[in-house]
């Protein structure tokens, strides 16, 4: 299995450049975590003092939901605290979870980036694709259905393929134990909120923004990473996209600087809130015009990711 090549930074920053890019912050990755949260929750309460601001609300929530995901994964690189304890306890247990599982999946996707042998290539082989199939599958993601399909799609499948005769609970006990922590959060939040009337909090505020508008953002990132990168590409600079994001989109689409992913790939252990400064770096010795950038942003990647005739 050929791996991807590795750049070395000594190649492309000095030492004084470096030192403050690698440096991983005490107090950054959980401002992060705290921002996240509290912009989950100033949301929220936007509904509940204005109600028809529930639209704006999903598209809110959805998108902090994914950047709990990201600093995630920023944990998996053990960049989201300097103590590496602190660094999984936040990516396990202040996110969305499943840091243990997620880790050596995601450090096999980086050594074999954009590689046949790459986990994540499914993701973006496909690409480009017609306009017609890229509608099909956001409205797809925007009404639940794409959701649907990875939280409960083992379950249906279990529960088709079950015996005649077979015991129904076993099945349903086992799909309950997968969903536990879930569960879980959404007995916390609506034992909270049901004294004061509002037992709808967790499946307006949360299950809603996590069936539509998270599964549409996730798929944008998708595209914007990898999508129409050749496999097998033998240039780690052009192995991943970096896209230009602004205030709208770094708000409802690309949170926490996942938008600067060539970087990411190129020097996958700095941390995310330096990947901006690395790629200003990057870019005043000319090295930009290497790498593969998209400045016209998500709607120019999408064009592109839907150009097939």
């Amino acid at each position: 299995m050929a791996a991807a090549a590795r750049l070395d930074p000594k190649d492309y920053f000095t030492p004084e450049e470096w030192a403050p890019i690698s440096t991983r912050s005490w107090w950054k990755g959980p401002a992060m975590i705290t921002h996240a949260w509290a912009t989950i929750i100033a949301a929220g309460a936007m509904v509940v003092v204005w109600p028809l601001t529930l639209p704006l609300a999903v598209m809110i929530i959805g998108a902090r939901q994914l950047g709990l995901a990201i600093l995630m994964h920023d944990a998996a690189h053990g960049a989201l605290h300097k103590n590496l304890k602190l660094n999984d306890f936040m990516g396990e247990w202040l996110t969305p979870g499943g840091l243990r599982r997620y880790r050596p999946y995601h450090l096999s996707h980086h050594r074999f980036a954009q590689q046949s042998e790459d986990p994540d290539l499914v993701l973006s082989a496909p690409f480009p694709i017609t306009r017609l199939s890229l509608r099909r599958k956001m409205i797809r993601d925007l009404t639940g259905q794409t959701f649907f399909k990875q939280r409960f799609g083992s379950f249906v499948a279990r529960l088709k393929a079950r015996k005649a005769g077979e015991p129904l609970a076993p099945i349903v006990f086992a799909e309950i134990k997968a969903k536990r922590r879930w569960l879980a959060f959404g007995a916390l939040v609506t034992a909270a909120g049901a004294p004061f009337g509002l037992w709808w909090l967790w499946p307006v505020l949360w299950v809603l923004p996590q069936a539509t508008w998270l599964p549409l953002v996730t798929r944008l990132r998708n595209i914007a990473e990898h999508a129409c990168i050749a496999v097998n590409e033998p240039d780690p600079m052009r192995q991943a996209r970096t896209t230009r994001a602004g205030v709208i989109e770094r708000l409802l689409i690309a949170p926490y600087y996942v938008n600067y992913h060539c970087e990411h790939h190129m020097f996958m252990h700095v941390p995310c809130y330096n990947l901006p400064r690395a790629h200003r770096i990057l870019a005043r010795k000319g090295y930009a015009e290497r790498m593969l950038i998209e400045p016209k942003g998500y709607r120019q990647v999408l064009a592109l990711a839907s150009s097939k005739a």
